[in-house]
């Protein structure tokens, strides 16, 4: 799934939609640290008051919110398993009859909490529905397309939330006029913050894949590995902060420790040019990726020399044990460059990093930065200075 099939769906989550029919809702409450299914209740989504449906539907955009690879991470099942989670939520999808589909449901809630222990109860909810989507736009002319032929795929999303102990505070009755404290002892169920949740089957090129599933994890660039490994039963993942990290460290030993800011920002608007290309190929549905050729071939047009394919290709075995890996080039790119020293931190743009030299004045080192406008400091207009 790329980032523009996700958000299709997201923006479907709203009440009254016919291009997103969710039909049951199951909702699983488990005490803490035993673990134990306390109560559970199934029901058809409509039958919900509307005020209770905005809240759910709310909390499933949460579960589909975030940047890929880094709160949100396609995943692959693994094929080691025998009925694992992929056979438990592919026959959940066929199964015609809501008891049977809420005993495999209750059969992924035992694998959470088979593995995982939580110092506050939680709530797991799922639903099963189908997503629509028009295979084109209706022509104005013609009044062909829209609604006439859609995409229709059935889809389980998963989401688990905390719950939180009610606040005391104090309220005023209006009835008896009088100030008195709050006195509920009712668990609130925090549907804000998932603390994980998936959309199983995947969607590729508007087509079902049941050989994938869509995880959301609760914190940025900290999935869950429990949760992804016995839980989902999905192979590892590596986040885009790990992803990056690896990249630069190849490139370390490819290039050295040491290297002029123009290398550095003419390989990342080489990686950036990828991208460009890839976005006006609305047709490509895989992201591009980065591979040991790549590199070759980034590092020599940015100015590095002495770069030929075995360099490479050793580097690539020495850090990832592996000279096929290739590397998702959106996750490449950091969204700011920060410098750190003692004086000030900087955050640069990476298409700005150009501007950028380290160099040597008066046996100081100093780090200088072309600007196109004035620098104001305090309300005052710096004086320019000739070297």
């Amino acid at each position: 799934m790329n980032k523009k099939d996700i958000a299709n769906i997201r923006k479907e989550f709203k009440l009254d939609n016919h291009r997103m029919k969710i039909r049951e809702i199951l909702n699983v409450y488990v005490k803490k640290e035993s673990g134990e299914i306390y109560h559970h209740i199934c029901q058809p989504f409509q039958m919900l008051e509307q005020e209770a449906q905005e809240l759910f539907l709310t909390n499933f955009k949460k579960v589909l919110t975030g940047d890929l690879d880094t709160k949100l991470f396609e995943l692959k099942f693994r094929r080691d398993v025998d009925l694992g989670a992929q056979t438990i939520l592919y026959e959940g999808l066929r199964l015609e009859s809501t008891e049977d589909w809420v005993g495999n449901m209750l059969q992924m809630v035992e694998k959470m909490y088979a593995h995982m222990v939580y110092e506050f109860d939680t709530m797991v909810t799922f639903i099963r529905g189908e997503y629509r989507k028009n295979t084109s736009k209706r022509n104005a002319e013609s009044e062909e397309g829209g609604d006439d032929a859609v995409y229709a795929n059935e889809f389980i999303l998963c989401s688990q939330n905390k719950t939180d102990q009610p606040k005391k505070a104090l309220l005023f009755d209006y009835i008896e006029k009088e100030f008195k404290p709050n006195n509920a002892f009712d668990p609130i169920i925090n549907l804000a913050s998932p603390l994980s949740g998936f959309l199983f089957p995947a969607f590729t090129d508007n087509a079902a894949d049941v050989n994938h599933v869509l995880y959301c994890a609760g914190k940025v660039n900290q999935p869950d590995e429990t949760f992804v490994f016995d839980v989902l039963d999905c192979e590892g993942i590596i986040t885009a902060v790990e992803n990056k990290d690896i990249f630069e460290q190849i490139l370390i030993n490819v290039i050295g420790d040491e290297v002029d800011t123009r290398v550095i920002s003419n390989v990342y608007e080489e990686i950036d040019k990828m991208m460009q290309v890839d976005e006006e190929q609305e047709e490509e549905s895989e992201p591009p990726m980065v591979d040991y050729k790549d590199v070759e071939r980034i590092l020599t047009v940015s100015g590095v020399e002495n770069v030929d394919t075995a360099k490479v290709e050793h580097a690539f075995k020495a850090v990832v044990d592996d000279e096929r890996h290739e590397f998702k080039a959106s996750t490449l790119i950091p969204k700011k460059i920060k410098i750190s020293t003692h004086v000030a931190d900087v955050a640069i743009n990476p298409k700005e990093l150009n501007k950028v030299k380290y160099i040597m004045y008066q046996g100081k080192r100093c780090l200088l930065l072309e600007v196109d406008e004035d620098i104001v400091l305090e309300g005052f207009k710096l004086e320019t200075e000739e070297l």
